[in-house]
């Protein structure tokens, strides 16, 4: 019985060993579990992860923020590549922002004001209609000529004609103009009924944009607008060097289809007087103009002609909206 009892309690080690039960140090460092440097007694010291103190983390993070400098430099130069690229591509084919600088338009565009321009839909072929708002290039002697010579020197002065080749800055040399197209090619305009008012094609208009005291003309004129060319007029009669004051000129006063810039279609600035620039129905229902025959109609002179400036420069518009057609500069 005696025998039996410490066979048995001699064998105990043995199959504790023999089912993988190790106890305390004897079992070595091989025995921890993987990835468990505390689970153990003295040797855990040796691969205890030191902690860094809060002057390490400074200097790892002001080393990250030399390095973000450094990158954001070298990266510099292509990111203001790009945009000039954008820039130029949206000037030239989408939209255009355009300062007024007169009240030839007035009421319904402001000094001051800031207008869209459509440069988009003309390169689908659409062309200005009765009512719109248009942009255009001053087809000779309609503006003030007198340019101030420029003060910058020539590092100033190549940068003001890079940022203006791609529409960042007014241009001094552009000339371009702002009124309501009246009449198109075909179209007969007259001044005035035995109410005062302008007609086309014998019908007279309602216009209710006109500047307030301001009757549709103080002149008399009757012209037939040659195909291709339009007929325009300033909303402040009164002020406004339009084509009734350069009938003398070649085309009795219109202004031709190539220089048209773009549509003015909407008022962008000051955020009070943001609006859209719709067309007067009193124009828009017009009928369709009829095919010119023979030569345009003689007209009588006009009278001084009132001067006005250009459009403040073009400024590059920041949204591709699309209006319907043509504009560009107000004036």
């Amino acid at each position: 019985m005696g025998t039996r009892g410490r066979g048995r309690v001699a064998d105990r080690p043995a199959d504790r060993s023999a089912a993988g039960v190790t106890a305390g140090p004897a079992a070595g460092p091989a025995a921890r579990p993987a990835g468990r440097p505390d689970a153990g007694g003295p040797a855990d010291a040796e691969v205890a992860i030191p902690v860094r103190g809060r002057a390490d983390r400074r200097r790892t993070a002001r080393r990250a923020a030399r390095r973000r400098r450094r990158s954001l430099l070298r990266e510099l130069p292509l990111i203001v590549l790009v945009a000039l690229l954008v820039a130029l591509v949206m000037k030239t084919f989408l939209v255009q922002v355009f300062v007024i600088p007169s009240g030839s338009m007035e009421q319904t565009i402001q000094i001051g004001d800031r207008v869209l321009v459509d440069k988009f839909t003309p390169w689908f072929g659409a062309e200005p209609e009765r009512g719109d708002v248009v942009v255009f290039k001053d087809p000779g002697g309609w503006l003030e000529s007198d340019h101030q010579p420029s003060t910058d020197g020539p590092v100033l002065r190549g940068a003001k004609q890079v940022l203006t080749f791609v529409g960042l800055l007014p241009s001094d040399s552009e000339q371009d103009l702002i009124k309501r197209v009246i009449g198109v090619g075909g179209d007969t305009v007259e001044c005035c009924d035995d109410q005062g008012r302008v007609s086309v094609n014998g019908t007279p208009i309602d216009e209710s944009y006109l500047a307030v005291g301001n009757p549709p003309s103080r002149q008399p004129f009757k012209v037939k607008v040659p195909q291709g060319r339009l007929w325009v007029m300033g909303d402040h009669r009164d002020v406004s060097a339009d084509s009734r004051f350069h009938m003398g000129n070649p085309g009795q006063g219109t202004i031709p289809l190539s220089g048209v810039v773009g549509r003015a279609f909407t008022i962008v600035w000051p955020v009070s007087r943001i609006n859209q620039l719709d067309v007067p129905s009193s124009l828009s229902k017009l009928g369709k103009a009829p095919q010119a025959r023979g030569p345009a109609a003689d007209s009588p002179g006009a009278g001084p002609v009132p001067m006005e400036p250009p459009l403040v420069m073009g400024v590059l518009g920041i949204l591709p909206l699309v209006g319907r057609r043509p504009g560009r500069r107000p004036a």
